[in-house]
């Protein structure tokens, strides 16, 4: 099943109802899903089959925000990649062995306002998990995958003070993560700094989310050359910081050209590249196969 093209053009339509179209989406291919209003948001999320899931096994929640900024299309961020996991959830459902694959779309990231994830939607989602004693989950969130074909892990650094088994839980989840960004796209994955998208709200919950995006590889490069160059970068990109005394523009000037596209109207489906819905496609379809035990958290 390819990539559904005409559904991005529809679902990036002005006037669009998101969560509509979504839930509509689903069910004309016989896929259920619940609307979960949480502190004025309402997320999605998918229904599969009990037999979709092994109590063995460890739950693989896959998130992706469905909201846009209001000048932009939203394309990329993140249309793309709402789109392609709709099309995998009706693949899942199909599948007749457990997957153990939660699958949500969620409304608010737009509001994140930075790295602290307090604003976002995915913070009172993330407390919900908490009440509901769900805090094993390996948790990954897809933000903008729609441009290049390198996939981009985005580096967290944590706190200090922030317990050891949150640390050990985290870079388990990270390092499993990265090995299978790396065998999706044949060894071309890298890890760089990156805005933090609705992994902030969870791990501000005290709950280990990654966050992974995608770039062409020549804007990867160079970006990963400017990190390198420019130390302070990293701190502008992951926690909105301009040191003092530098132009704003110095650091804007350094980003990715697709990440320059972001909540302008440019982030059209035009701006869409064809190679990126394969990659996509490979990193679910592993995430789908990945089995760790429950136990070891």
């Amino acid at each position: 099943m390819g990539f559904s093209y005409s559904a991005l053009e529809q679902f990036i339509l002005p006037g669009c109802d998101r969560l509509r179209f979504i839930v509509s989406y689903l069910k004309e291919r016989n896929v259920q899903a619940a609307v979960m209003p949480v502190d004025g948001k309402n997320h999605i999320y998918v229904v599969f089959p009990r037999s979709s899931y092994n109590t063995a096994l460890r739950i693989k929640t896959v998130i992706a925000h469905y909201d846009h900024a209001p000048e932009s299309p939203g394309a990329n961020d993140n249309s793309f990649a709402v789109i392609a996991m709709l099309d995998w959830a009706c693949r899942l459902a199909k599948c007749r062995t457990a997957h153990n694959v939660r699958m949500i779309f969620t409304d608010g990231e737009e509001m994140s306002g930075g790295s602290s994830g307090l604003n976002q939607g995915a913070y009172s989602l993330a407390q919900t998990f908490l009440r509901l004693g769900i805090d094993g989950d390996d948790i990954f969130v897809f933000d903008c995958m729609g441009r290049g074909t390198v996939p981009v892990l985005g580096k967290v650094i944590l706190p200090a003070e922030i317990s050891s088994s949150f640390r050990k839980q985290f870079t388990g989840l990270y390092e499993r993560t990265f090995s299978l960004l790396q065998s999706a796209c044949g060894g071309c994955a890298m890890t760089l700094p990156v805005s933090y998208s609705d992994n902030a709200g969870f791990i501000a919950s005290g709950i280990p989310a990654v966050c992974v995006t995608m770039l062409p590889l020549e804007e990867a490069a160079a970006y990963a050359s400017a990190v390198q160059q420019n130390a302070a970068l990293s701190q502008y990109v992951m926690n909105k910081k301009c040191p003092a005394g530098i132009p704003e523009t110095v650091f804007k000037n350094a980003l990715p050209y697709t990440w320059r596209l972001f909540h302008t109207p440019y982030d059209n489906a035009q701006s869409i590249t064809p190679h990126s819905a394969a990659v996509f496609e490979r990193i679910l379809q592993r995430i789908s196969e990945m089995k760790t035990m429950e136990h070891t958290k």
